[in-house]
């Protein structure tokens, strides 16, 4: 009774969420909504020491704990004491694992950190951001909590007695027989150097539909994170000077109407406001779309910004720029002779 008591109150705290919750909290449990309740996916994980994980085999079995997370991120590296106490304290009724979202980050990056905080969970490198997608990644760090019946009982944020329930309850989870309902996140067709881009489209701020071929010009994807210039200043200034390099180099060669551009920013911690504050406050003159849902990250496999692909008129990639301070103007010079 006690735990079935406990469960209703998680439940209670869960769908009366004030409005005055954080950014990160809001933005975590509107995008995970739809998921609450779903089967979670059956997904195969590879961790970075070689470990592999089979959710499908945890289900009905452990309560599961996600929490996708990075080495540049300050609320991710403040909320490592409790995932840590947590793994610890686990018990046989719950799998703890750590998901680095594989976005400017790396491999040798995590096992840097890993070493220097002692992490002991295992810990897994979402390099296509496939993870991501299947959670419905919005923000970092981003808990997912996964009850032994396998459903998705709770997507959030912070680091809070929210996610202590929650975290209780889906050890109290029924584990009767798992529903065959959810399939994997559907293998993408990606494109590299070579490789000709299909005629879609993608929609600009200002509503209109940006088709990513033209017979008639080149076109320049400029992938890019509206807040890499600020939030990263101090975690990752290297970084930070980096986007903004590229941001002045793009200004200063954009105005040439034989190139067509596009600024492609990640739905990672943005939003249409934040890109649009972006644009007015670094007064961009490209147009500019949100990647929400990370597709054309994936699709081009961009993991990192800022990252320049110079497509010719024949709707071919010839070449991927991820260098700020390798000049722009001169690798144009080659995409426009095409």
């Amino acid at each position: 009774m006690r735990r079935l008591a406990l469960l209703c109150v998680f439940l209670l705290m869960l769908f009366a969420a004030p409005l005055w919750a954080q950014s990160g909290q809001q933005r975590a449990e509107a995008a995970g909504h739809s998921l609450i309740g779903t089967q979670a996916p059956r997904l195969t994980l590879k961790t970075i020491d070689g470990q592999t994980i089979d959710l499908a085999n945890l289900y009905g079995k452990k309560a599961v704990y996600l929490k996708f997370w990075a080495t540049w991120c300050v609320p991710c590296r403040e909320q490592m004491p409790h995932l840590e106490r947590t793994f610890e304290e686990a018990g046989p009724d719950l799998a703890v694992i750590a998901i680095d979202v594989g976005f400017d980050d790396s491999v040798e990056e995590v096992r840097k950190y890993q070493r220097a905080v002692g992490l002991g969970m295992p810990i897994v490198f979402d390099g296509d951001g496939s993870l991501g997608e299947a959670f419905h990644l919005r923000v970092t760090p981003q808990h997912v909590v996964i009850g032994r019946d396998g459903r998705i009982l709770y997507i959030g944020h912070e680091a809070n007695a929210k996610l202590d329930a929650a975290l209780l309850a889906a050890r109290s989870a029924s584990s009767t027989a798992i529903a065959q309902v959810t399939t994997p996140p559907k293998d993408e067709p990606h494109y590299d150097v070579g490789d000709r881009v299909p005629g879609f489209s993608a929609k600009t701020l200002d509503g209109k539909a940006f088709p990513l071929l033209d017979a008639k010009r080149p076109t320049v994807l400029a992938f890019l994170s509206p807040w890499c210039e600020s939030y990263l200043a101090t975690s990752r200034p290297g970084l930070a000077q980096s986007c903004r390099a590229m941001r002045e180099q793009v200004a200063a060669v954009s105005g040439d109407k034989r190139v067509r551009w596009l600024g492609v920013a990640s739905g990672l911690w943005a939003s249409r406001e934040d890109l649009a504050k972006y644009r007015d406050e670094h007064h961009v003159g490209i147009p500019l779309t949100l990647d929400e849902s990370g597709a054309l990250f994936r699709r081009f496999r961009v993991t990192h910004v800022p990252t320049l692909l110079l497509i010719d008129a024949q709707g071919r990639i010839v070449r991927r720029l991820e260098d700020a301070n390798q000049p722009l103007d001169e690798a144009l010079k080659s995409l426009s002779s095409r």
